[in-house]
């Protein structure tokens, strides 16, 4: 069974499923693309929209996280970079090798530290497609350009950048084509456990109400995961969290290349600086403790001045809060370790399955990163499976995600097919649209040979084909959802053009109201 909301639609569900997930995020979304795929029924509930919150709001890299071997996170290192291998060859559209530069000052790290570091990162995730890590002189290799001529040596390895929002949506798509209902804009507003099951009321984006049954709950609320199980549920949660705040600023492009670097500051933390959009860098992020509402995060004039204060340290170029053009923040959830410096508080997962007394399972998800996504819904899966007979087994570890059946060519074969099928487009928007959509961009390019076979264009290469797709396919329904998730257009775009599409969702939005009636 295959759902896809549009606008206020909310079918009653009269089928029992084996489990309701709550949350849309990367972890909910893994988690229904994992046990659909088993043969489970699943549905997956979000009250916003896919990815609106901490897996849209990351720094768009697949990594080990190299800084997280001084906290002796060994583990977890290793099996982050394992799964960004297989994520590489999962969504090699959505993921693509990034190189870093990591200019040096002994006054922060000695030369033994990064050398033993970098050689860990190299060897812990096991056998891996990037190039290994060396030294390097930033004044004659040609990666010193944007730095102060007073930091002369550097070190270069290799990690991954990453769509997450899209990451999300791509999960999602895998979960509805093996069976899973999806349902976005809406709120599990409360949730009865019985011995055998769980009847859950959902509250629906046209705001009527309706009775779901599951045989297990999947807590996957991120940000409010602790308090998820008391609220809706009444009884006791299972873990604590600690919510950290991490923000982002967007600049004009700040150095030329296609590497990123990665910033040392004096209070041991790093800053990384990213190729962002062709035209702008991105530089992120912050760890600031946050006791407001997960959904109401935004940055602070503090955190602004710190992250322009961290590239003022090594870069030529200089920037002040005045240059930044865009910024964006986010709620980390991660389990609460008693750690009391934000930056040290581990990035790693959580799982908490209760079926206390034989009463229904729920399975609750404390932390966890981006990039240990399908690992943490495999286990997830693993811990179920004796509570579903006859699931299938797990499946994941080398199948490709929507798109990313590239086949040997990889992204350059697809992106020269597109310029080849499309050749009206211009260079960039090729580029886009073959890391977007994968070999799924065919599916709204068809057989057009002209713009206007393409329909309205609503600028920065969106057109209406485009946005008919996601509106079908991909679970969007606003503005917002294509410009700041589907696609980071919102960037690119005036503001006529944005009010442009806002206009013709209304109007989407009116006709498929009325053809509901």
């Amino acid at each position: 069974m295959t759902f896809v909301a549009k606008g206020g639609e909310c079918p009653f569900m009269e089928i029992e499923y084996d489990l309701l997930i709550v949350g849309g995020g990367i972890n909910g979304a893994a988690i229904a693309r994992d046990a659909a795929g088993r043969g489970a029924r699943v549905m997956l509930v979000e009250q916003d929209d896919l990815a609106a919150h901490t897996s849209s709001a990351s720094t768009k890299l697949i990594h080990g996280g190299l800084r997280y071997l001084e906290q002796y996170e060994f583990r977890l290192v290793a099996k982050a970079l394992a799964e960004r291998e297989r994520l590489m060859r999962a969504a090699p559209h959505l993921i693509r090798p990034l190189e870093f530069v990591l200019p040096h000052d002994r006054g922060m790290r000695p030369v033994w530290m990064m050398r033993i570091g970098l050689f860990l990162y190299d060897h812990l995730g096991g056998r891996s497609s990037l190039p290994r890590s060396r030294a390097i002189r930033l004044d004659t290799d040609g990666y010193g350009s944007a730095i102060q001529s007073k930091y002369t040596q550097g070190y270069r390895y290799a990690d991954c950048w990453g769509d997450d929002s899209r990451l999300v949506v791509a999960n999602v798509q895998d979960a509805a084509e093996h069976g899973a209902t999806v349902m976005t804009r809406t709120r599990c507003l409360s949730a009865q456990r019985h011995r055998e099951g769980w009847t859950l009321s959902l509250q629906c984006a046209d705001g009527t109400t309706k009775s779901v049954t599951a045989r297990i709950l999947v807590n996957a609320t991120g940000s409010w995961a602790a308090d998820f199980l008391p609220q809706r549920a009444g009884i006791p949660g299972a873990g604590t969290l600690r919510l950290i705040k991490g923000s982002h600023i967007v600049t004009r492009k700040l150095f030329d290349g296609e590497h990123a670097y990665i910033l040392q500051n004096p209070d041991k933390r790093i800053v990384f600086a990213i190729p962002y959009e062709d035209e702008f860098t991105l530089i992120g992020t912050t760890d600031v403790e946050w006791q407001g509402a997960p959904d109401a995060v935004a940055i602070d004039a503090t955190e602004t001045d710190y992250l322009c204060e961290s590239v003022n340290r090594w870069f030529t170029t200089q920037i002040a809060p005045r240059d930044v053009l865009w910024s964006f923040a986010g709620v980390r959830p991660l389990y609460d370790d008693a750690t009391t410096n934000a930056s040290e508080i581990s990035r790693d997962y959580v799982l908490s399955l209760d079926h206390a007394d034989g009463a229904a399972p729920v399975m609750s998800i404390f932390g966890g990163k981006i990039t240990t996504h399908r690992a943490l819904a495999e286990e997830v899966m693993d811990k179920l499976a004796r509570h579903l007979p006859g699931l299938q087994s797990a499946w994941t570890g080398k199948a490709p995600l929507p798109g990313g059946d590239l086949g040997e060519r990889g992204l350059a074969g697809l992106v020269a097919d597109v310029q080849r099928v499309a050749g009206f487009l211009d260079e960039q928007t090729v580029r886009r649209l073959a890391q977007s959509y994968g070999s799924r961009v065919f599916a709204f390019l068809g057989t057009a040979k002209t713009m206007g076979d393409l329909g309205q264009s609503f600028g920065a290469g969106l057109t209406q084909a485009e946005v008919d797709y996601l509106l079908g396919n991909e679970w969007a329904q606003t503005a917002d959802d294509i410009l700041w998730r589907r696609s980071k257009l919102g960037l690119h775009m005036r503001a006529e053009e944005v009010e442009a599409l806002k206009a013709y969702l209304a109007d989407h939005a009116r006709v498929e109201a009325k053809a509901a009636e």
